[in-house]
Formats: structure tokens, sequence, C-alpha cells
């Protein structure tokens, strides 16, 4: 039997598995690591049904399937919980700045304290009696740099004081070190230094989702369809697999379906944009826009919201299309701002256009377009839609944070890489739903290949994804 360290090591933690024959989930090991109980391990090994291969969630002892919060339902049967009309605020200039940053600390913060505890830097650097002794401290990340020899060092605030996290290469911590991005909320595990200057970082915390997170699901039949980026006034627009669409739609008894932004290819969004519009005025993109859900089925909820190709501005969040341009839009249509949490029949869905995306691709090591499912595990377990600030993302900053990811959803819907995704973490289902336009000029160009012309159709009694094509 390995012995184990003051610190659980998660290939230390892999290995005394594997020497029962069993496989672990990360979820696991992660859940040993955080809870420093070597004693977890055998226990766990000891009840664990004879014909188990891979250790999960489930057979860790004492652990119960929750849910987050409790469920009201509504009628009528689609409640916008966040989102709505008039919440996204107005853009302050720097006011807002200190009480956004706040908010977004304390409250990813308090995520993190739930778990691992924590102490004040101010309190830990000013007292010598905590040097080289294990803690925990949490804050926001507000530089990174990679040492000559290959090391990380994060610079994390809190509310008291700064100090610099290292962590070292040859550490098993160092592969979640890699993937830190700015202004995330992070927990870190470690000791200071003898002289008190930086802190040797050997575990790392993130909000996350709790591992026994049990999603809702209807107790009534409904059934959602999800899509994303139609770009209708583009010449890249795919009118005959459109149509194909919406008569499946009219064959179906489909209760909802859901659009998460760029409904329409806008005007000035990109240099010489106008020579790839078929429609060149912004508000006949609408009307066709208008005139496609007229023709799709009124006994349909139609849930929409904009993205970074609408006439809103381009700070998230980001408002509502406004009415003098939806005048056309069918009365069973619902405006919603980005994002936008939608409660059907019980099951919440978290609309986000996304992107925010890029930013993460760039910032992430080995991250692509091809891979929007793992961007919005990204995304889940920072509790965040958009943690890297002052990037190709904008946002205005209010007085609250309202991209943090509270309450939790069952279902993440998000579109703008063009590339169908899909993702189950922790309860929670991610779906990017592609594109209805086919390889642009631009997309030709970066090499970016997308899926068009598809759906994600997901029944609410089950929370189980069906792809269809429509190419």
């Amino acid at each position: 039997m390995i012995n184990i360290l003051t610190m659980l090591d998660a290939q230390q933690i892999t290995l005394q598995f594997l020497e029962t024959k069993l496989q672990v989930h990360p979820d696991v090991v992660r859940y040993i690591q955080e809870h420093n109980e070597p004693d977890l391990i055998e226990r766990i090994i000891a009840q664990v049904p004879r014909d188990t291969i891979v250790v999960s969630s489930k057979h860790i002892p004492g652990l119960n399937a929750t849910k987050d919060g409790t469920r009201f339902l509504t009628d009528p049967s689609v409640e916008v919980i966040s989102g709505s009309s008039g919440t996204s605020g107005a853009v302050n200039g720097t006011s807002d700045y200190l009480h956004y940053f706040r908010d977004r600390y304390n409250r990813l913060g308090n995520m993190i304290r739930s778990r691992c505890g924590g102490m004040p830097i101010e309190a830990l650097t000013r007292n010598s009696r905590y040097r080289q002794e294990e803690c925990t401290i949490i804050g926001m990340v507000v530089d990174m740099k990679t040492t000559t020899n290959g090391h990380r060092i994060v610079e994390i605030e809190d509310s008291s004081a700064c100090i610099s996290v290292l962590f070292r290469k040859d550490r098993p911590v160092f592969s979640d070190a890699e993937r830190i991005i700015h202004d995330e909320v992070i927990g870190v595990k470690g000791k200071l230094s003898s002289d008190g200057k930086i802190f040797f970082g050997e575990q790392l915390y993130r909000p996350d989702i709790r591992i026994d997170n049990t999603p809702y699901t209807s107790e009534l039949p409904g059934t959602a369809v999800f899509i994303s980026d139609t770009h209708v006034g583009s010449n890249t627009f795919l009118d005959e697999c459109w149509n194909r669409f919406a008569d499946w739609l009219s064959d179906s008894d489909f209760s909802y379906l859901l659009i998460a932004g760029d409904l329409v290819d806008g005007i000035g969004i990109y240099p010489n944009q106008e020579s790839e519009l078929v429609i060149k005025n912004i508000y006949e993109q609408y009307d066709a826009f208008g005139q496609m859900m007229q023709d799709l089925p009124s006994r349909m909820k139609i849930i929409i919201s904009p993205g970074n190709h609408d006439v809103v501005r381009g700070a998230e969040p980001q408002p509502e299309i406004p009415r003098q341009f939806t005048h056309k839009f069918p009365s069973n249509c619902i405006l919603v701002e980005n994002p936008a949490l939608v409660n059907l029949q019980g099951v919440r869905v978290l609309m986000y256009h996304g992107r925010s995306i890029d930013d993460m691709i760039g910032l992430i090591p080995g991250a692509s377009y091809e891979q929007s499912g793992l961007m919005m595990e990204e995304m889940l377990q920072r509790r965040h839609l958009a943690p890297a600030y002052g990037r190709r993302t904008p946002i205005a900053a209010g007085k609250t944070d309202q991209l943090i990811i509270d309450p939790l959803p069952e279902i993440l819907h998000t579109g703008h890489v063009h590339i169908r995704g899909l993702t189950q973490y922790r309860g929670i289902l991610g779906i990017n739903a592609g594109t209805w336009q086919s390889q642009t000029a631009f997309q030709k160009q970066m090499n970016v290949n997308p899926t068009p012309a598809e759906a994600v159709v997901v029944d609410l009694q089950t929370l189980r994804p069906e792809i269809r094509t429509f190419g």
C-alpha cells in the first residue's frame, strides 16, 4: 500500500485504486484531495460492489444526490427567472467597477469557502506564526507569468492584500495551474515561504459544481429544441435547410424552441461585410427573421436571446432586441437578454450566446473551437460565463456581476462558435447548437469548419439530447 502524504497527491490516489484493479473518476480524486482524508480511499474500496470497474461519486460514503434549490412550477410553463426586459442595466463608466469585482469575489469566494475555508491574505503575511504551515487562501487572479525554469507564478488578490503564488512544474497541481485565467476566483492550499514573500501552491480550488449535484427533470411530458446563429441576411444563410427544419417542426409536437443569439448577420459587424449580405438593411433582416418565426407552429413557445451580431450593445449582459426591430415577430416569441435563465416546466436553461469562448480559447492551453463542449465545462468549473475581463468580450460592469452562474441550470445553451458541441458535466447538460450559416470567407481563412443546419432536441423528462441534421 502506498504511503499517503500530508497533502494527498492525485497520482497516488489513482495508483491506490489501481492496486485493487479499480479505475477512479477524476471527480472522486478531486473530492478525496479536497477532504484530505487518507482513510476515505480505503472506505470507498471496501464498499464498492464487486462488479465495479470505475469508481464514481455514487460510491463515496455519505454522499447523497442533492438538487440546487427548490423549484416551483409556473403557469404558464415558461418563466424568465433572470434576463427579462430591462434588467441588464445601463453602462455607467467606471463608477460601478469596484462594486462589480467585489460582488464577483464575494459570491464566488463563498462557494469555495464552503468547501475549504480560507484565511485573509493580509493576516497570513503579517503574522509569522503561519509561515511554512499549511493553509488555504482565496483570491481573484490579477496576473500570471512563467518563470525561466518553467514554473507558474500567479498573483491573486482578496479584499485585504495581494500575494504571489508559485506552482512548481514538478508538482501534480501544475496541470490545473496552467488553466488559470485572468480575473477568475480561486482557492489555493499550500504554505507560505519562510520570508513571507511567496505562497507555494499545492492544491487548487475553483467554485465548481458539487459532484453530487442532481438535475431536476420535468414531471410532465415536454420537449425543447435548441439552435443558435441563424445569421439571416447573410449570403451563406442556408434557406433550404431552414425550410426542412421548419417543416419538421410543423410535423412534431415539440413545446419549445430556444435560439441563443445572432438571429441576423447585422450591418457593419466586420470589414467589407456588405459584400456578403443579401439583405443590406437591418430592419429588413429582422423582418425576414420574423417571417421565419411566423411560419413555425404557433403552439410552440420560442425563446430568443441576442448575440454580438444583433442590434444591441456589444457589452454583456446584452439587453433584449428593441421592439422597433421585432414588430413582425409572432406573439409566441419571448424576448430575453443575454444571458438569461429560463424555467421550462421546472427545468432551468441558462442561455448565453458564448462570445467569451473566444477569450477562453486564447487563454487555456490546448483549447480550440472544435471543443465548445469543453469550453462550457470550463465556464461551469469557474461558475462564470465570461471570467476574463477586458479582452475580446466587452463586459458592462454593474453593481452586481450578472454573468455568475448562480443558481445552477440543468442546461447551459450557447452558440457563437458555429460548431456543435455537447457535454455532460456534474449533472448539467451543455449544448452548443452550431449554426444555420455555411462556412464564411473569414472562417475559411481561419480554418474554422462549422457544423451547420443542426438542432439539438432534449426531452425535459430525461434531459437526454438528440442531434437532428437538416443539411
